[in-house]
C-alpha cells in the first residue's frame, strides 16, 4: 500500500526537467554569461543553464557538432562555419547581438604610455617596433601578450589591427583574457589586449580615432563609434531559438539582462 501511495504521489508531482540550456564559447563573454545564467535560474527555479568558456572558435565548433545549444562569440561566424551548420542541420545559424564591447589595450598602471594610434599598435604587435621609446615611452623592450588563435578576440585583433598579418613571434600566447591581464599587471614593460570588463589592476590605453582624437573604451565612445576597436558580442543558435533556449536569450536581452551587461563592465545593446 505504501509503495502504491508513493507511486501515486510521484505521478502527481510536477516534474522538473534535468536538461540544461548549454552555452559555450567566448572567453570575453563567459563572465557575463555566467551572471545571466545565475540570475535567470534564480528567477526560474527548476531551470538550468550551463555556461563554459574555451574561446569563440571552441563555442562555434560545439554549435556545429551539436554539443552546445548556444555559442558565445566575440567575432562573427565565418561563411564556412555557417555552411557547416546549414549542411548538417538544414538551417542557418541565427546571430544575436547581446552586448557591445570596446576591445581594450592594457598596459601596467604605472606605464607612462597614455595613447597609441592603430598604426603604432600594429607595429608593436607585428614586431616592427620592439622598444617603448619608439612610441613615446622609456628605453625598454616591449613584452607582448596575446590570446590563443581559437579566441574571437585574437581573430578580431588580427583582422582589425594587424589587417591579417601575423603576430610577432615574440608574442606570448595566453589561454584567457584574465591571464593576459594578470601578466601585464606584473610586467612593467608589458602590453596586452582583451575585453574592457577585464581591465582590473591594469590601465586601458586610449586609442586615436579617425578624427585624430584619443578615446578610451567607454560606453559613450563605444556607442558613438569613436573608439576604433568597438565590437559587438554575439550568441549563435542553430536556426531560430525556441523553447528554453529562446527564454534564456530573451532574458539576456531584457531590461534586467541588459542591466547586468553594464554591471559586468560591457555595454548594452538596448
Amino acid at each position: 500500500m505504501m509503495r502504491k501511495l508513493l507511486a501515486l504521489a510521484l505521478a502527481a508531482a510536477p516534474m522538473l526537467s534535468s536538461a540544461a540550456v548549454t552555452v559555450k564559447g567566448s572567453d570575453t563573454l563567459v563572465i557575463l554569461a555566467q551572471r545571466w545564467a545565475e540570475e535567470y535560474m534564480k528567477k526560474n527555479p527548476g531551470k538550468k543553464v550551463q555556461v563554459t568558456g574555451g574561446g569563440s572558435g571552441v563555442g562555434i565548433a560545439a554549435l556545429i557538432n551539436g554539443t552546445t545549444q548556444i555559442a558565445n562569440a566575440s567575432r562573427a561566424m565565418k561563411a564556412d562555419e555557417k555552411a557547416k551548420v546549414r549542411d548538417r542541420y538544414s538551417v542557418l545559424p541565427t546571430e544575436i547581438t547581446v552586448a557591445k564591447d570596446g576591445l581594450a589595450v592594457y598596459v601596467p598602471e604605472a606605464s607612462p604610455i597614455q595613447q597609441l594610434t592603430l598604426e603604432q599598435l600594429r607595429s608593436i604587435y607585428d614586431g616592427d617596433v620592439t622598444n617603448w621609446k619608439d612610441v613615446g615611452g622609456p628605453d625598454a623592450p616591449i613584452v607582448l601578450y596575446s590570446r590563443e588563435n581559437s579566441s574571437g578576440t585574437y581573430v578580431f585583433f588580427k583582422e582589425n589591427v594587424l589587417k591579417g598579418d601575423d603576430f610577432a613571434s615574440t608574442a606570448q600566447t595566453l589561454p584567457g583574457t584574465a591571464a593576459v591581464v594578470n601578466a601585464v599587471a606584473k610586467e612593467k614593460n608589458g602590453i596586452g589586449y582583451g575585453g574592457a570588463a577585464y581591465a582590473k589592476g591594469v590601465r586601458e590605453v586610449k586609442l586615436v580615432g579617425e578624427d585624430g582624437q584619443a578615446y578610451a573604451p567607454s560606453a559613450e565612445n563605444v556607442a558613438s563609434g569613436k573608439y576604433p576597436l568597438a565590437r559587438p558580442l554575439f550568441m549563435y543558435t542553430r536556426g531560430k531559438p525556441s523553447g528554453e533556449v529562446s527564454d534564456f536569450v530573451n532574458y539576456c536581452l531584457s531590461p534586467e539582462g541588459q542591466q547586468l551587461v553594464t554591471k559586468v563592465g560591457y555595454y548594452p545593446v538596448k
